[in-house]
């Protein structure tokens, strides 16, 4: 380009012609911009003529340039609608420093960005290049632990974050008091992953896993707690029992509230219910007999009474008593073959005599009162001959 330059200017002055040299400068061709911050693409542009310029910026995406801001007559216009309110001149055209700021920068507004400055006296173009890289820091990674945490098995510790541009390399350490870095091979940088062989108990403790990249770093913390196998045992039996334990109480607590209830509602049921076929008590069959057999019982009673003792034999004592069959009772027969006490005396031609005296009753017979003391109630017992029979 220069030794073009020079030859122009050298036919130039061979000729006797002005001519007016245009040249773009770019302060750097690489621009890196992290996400939410402000980008500054520097572009300045030298010339002779006192004409306005016509100043174009485009952005190179992947499938065609597009323009997205012109200066024409001194008016500055954006036409790139993502960028209309976050990027701008950062100086007065007039000073031909035509450099371009773009607040809160975003991710796609990486690319490359080409500025062309025409001026109408000029007879040279020029363009300048300028590539920029927005760089996302990495989000917050997520930390996760892969196997079964027991003495002697292996473990596997990993680390991931979901952005970050460029894609952030990992670095795993276990925090104080036992600090400790780890390094390849058993530390992948790229994957975030940890993996730890033969656990021991003293492993346990609480591992840190950062994300980096240029824009920045983020954290993530995960606690290992290495178990022995007996322990784990203790723990698991200890809760299955109390788990049994408390299905049990459950259990019998529902038989128990269902017991009461059945049997309250059967005694509801019970005491409600008026029960239509109910069987009518029985009559004891010695009500139901006729006169005559109780007759003939009691004449067998006296006659067994008359041929074991005779009249006028004393009682072997004097607290004998028969029972009747209407469940009386009766004392000991009198002495000297004398009726007993508590019985009225046998009607004569149908005319009841009367009851005797209980003073004049034989001595050795008990008197009427110890009678109803003891529970006996009168009963009418026909007259008897000696020989038992009935008068």
């Amino acid at each position: 380009m220069g030794a073009l330059r020079r030859a122009a200017l050298a036919l130039a002055a061979l000729l006797g012609v002005s001519l007016a040299v245009l040249e773009v400068h770019v302060g750097t061709s690489l621009v890196y911009s992290v996400e939410g911050q402000q980008a500054v693409l520097p572009v300045w542009y030298t010339s002779h003529s006192l004409k306005e310029p016509y100043i174009t910026w485009m952005l190179n995406k992947e499938a065609a340039p597009i323009q997205i801001l012109s200066v024409m007559g001194g008016k500055v216009k954006v036409e790139e609608t993502a960028l209309k309110s976050r990027m701008g001149f950062l100086y007065p055209i007039t000073t031909h420093n035509i450099s371009v700021f773009i607040n809160t920068t975003r991710e796609q507004d990486s690319g490359q960005y080409i500025c062309s400055v025409n001026v109408e006296d000029d007879t040279v173009k020029n363009v300048g290049l300028i590539n920029l890289t927005v760089l996302v820091p990495p989000a917050a990674p997520t930390c996760q632990l892969h196997g079964n945490a027991v003495v002697g098995a292996n473990m596997t510790l990993s680390c991931s974050s979901k952005k970050g541009k460029p894609s952030p390399t990992y670095q795993w350490q276990r925090e104080p008091p036992t600090l400790q870095v780890f390094f390849p091979p058993a530390q992948d940088r790229a994957r975030g992953t940890l993996k730890l062989t033969n656990l021991s108990l003293e492993m346990s403790g609480v591992y840190v896993c950062r994300a980096e990249n240029q824009a920045g770093s983020k954290n993530c913390s995960i606690v290992l707690e290495v178990h022995s196998t007996g322990t784990k045992a203790v723990i698991a039996g200890a809760v299955l029992g109390s788990l049994g334990a408390l299905a049990t109480i459950i259990f019998f607590a529902q038989k128990f509230v269902g017991y009461r209830r059945k049997k309250r509602d059967s005694q509801e049921e019970g005491a409600n219910e008026i029960k239509e076929d109910a069987v009518a008590p029985k009559t004891p069959s010695w009500v139901r007999r006729p006169a005559s057999d109780t007759m003939s019982k009691t004449s067998t009673l006296s006659s067994i009474a008359g041929t074991r003792q005779a009249y006028g034999a004393r009682a072997p004592s004097d607290t004998a008593s028969i029972l009747t069959t209407t469940g009386s009772y009766r004392g000991p027969p009198p002495r000297g073959g004398g009726r007993p006490p508590n019985l009225s005396p046998p009607a004569v031609n149908g005319t009841p005599r009367r009851r005797q005296d209980p003073a004049a009753a034989p001595v050795g017979s008990l008197p009427p009162s110890s009678l109803a003391r003891a529970g006996a109630v009168p009963v009418m017992v026909p007259a008897q001959s000696r020989a038992g029979s009935l008068v």
